[in-house]
């Protein structure tokens, strides 16, 4: 699958599970223990703010802490929307390299980075908000063939959590490979 797609399909996906969180539900937990269901999107939509600038060639210091904070605001639907828009459409800028915060990467493995990203926080939310995750077959196997050659790595540095054995399924495997159980609920 050509890496523009799969980056824009998470996304979408992920705005689309944002636009049915309900009210009561922005305070909800998630598999991510220190995050609830807001804290989990303003993350998200957080990495979607930086895609523009970084797919223009800026640099993490030429974009400052503009990004940091509340990014949702009154209205974090309409927030989580309007970023996935403007990520999907800078996801096709020609850039040689992105300058991330450990060094210039190729544009396709951020765009595969974003991709898991969006994958793996969007079952997060999903099941924070008691919705079917969007596991779609073919953005699973993308993202856990490209995630497999890198889960220690991302070990290795705390980004997700420990393996949890047993499941063969591929999402779950997948869910299981960042850390998570499949198989958690809110309750």
């Amino acid at each position: 699958m050509d890496v523009v797609e799969l980056h824009n399909r998470t996304v979408a996906n992920f705005a689309e599970l944002v636009s049915g969180v309900a009210v009561d539900q922005w305070s909800a937990p998630t598999p991510c223990s220190d995050w609830d269901v807001r804290a989990l999107v303003n993350h998200v939509v957080g990495e979607e703010r930086w895609v523009v600038p970084l797919m223009e060639g800026k640099t993490i210091a030429e974009v400052g802490d503009t990004l940091d904070g509340d990014l949702l605001g009154d209205d974090p639907a309409g927030a989580a929307s309007s970023a996935a828009a403007e990520a999907a459409g800078a996801a096709a800028l020609p850039v040689e390299k992105v300058h991330l915060s450990y060094g210039d990467e190729d544009p396709a493995e951020y765009l595969r980075q974003l991709a898991a990203d969006h994958l793996i926080h969007g079952w997060d939310l999903a099941v924070a908000i008691g919705v079917p995750p969007r596991m779609e077959p073919e953005l699973v196997t993308e993202v856990g063939t490209w995630f497999a050659q890198r889960e220690e790595l991302y070990r290795s540095v705390g980004v997700i959590g420990d393996h949890i054995d047993g499941y063969t399924e591929p999402a779950d495997a997948l869910i299981a490979a960042s850390g998570r159980d499949p198989h958690w609920s809110p309750a």
